[in-house]
């Protein structure tokens, strides 16, 4: 496996995709991010992330989690509510989270 890639189980799971347009730079953000992966990665139920972002503060992040309670969990979890919080006051012009439950999944080349 790729190491930027998830190392994803067999379907069905869960993905949480959070597409952001970062308002500029804040040097509280980098810290925050990094924090956030490590308690992600510490949640019942993670399975992995993949993430990507451009010089014009554009990203996408994949989170993906074996059940819809873990998301839940997550979501709720009081240090990332802070971070949630953080992202709405001074990081984001805008942000679009999607959840979904993957039924089917492949890697190529094929």
């Amino acid at each position: 496996m790729t190491p930027n890639f998830a190392n994803t189980p067999e379907p069905p799971y869960f993905v949480v995709v959070f597409t952001s347009q970062r308002k500029g730079a804040d040097q509280d953000y980098e810290a925050t991010a990094a924090a956030m992966a490590t308690l992600a990665a510490a949640q019942p139920g993670y399975i992995g992330v993949e993430s990507a972002h451009d010089a014009n503060g554009f990203g996408i992040t994949a989170v993906y989690f074996t059940d819809e309670e873990s998301i839940l969990a997550w979501r709720n979890n009081a240090r990332h509510k802070d971070a949630q919080r953080l992202g709405r006051e001074r990081w984001y012009e805008h942000y679009e989270v999607r959840v979904a439950r993957v039924e089917r999944a492949y890697s190529g080349p094929l």
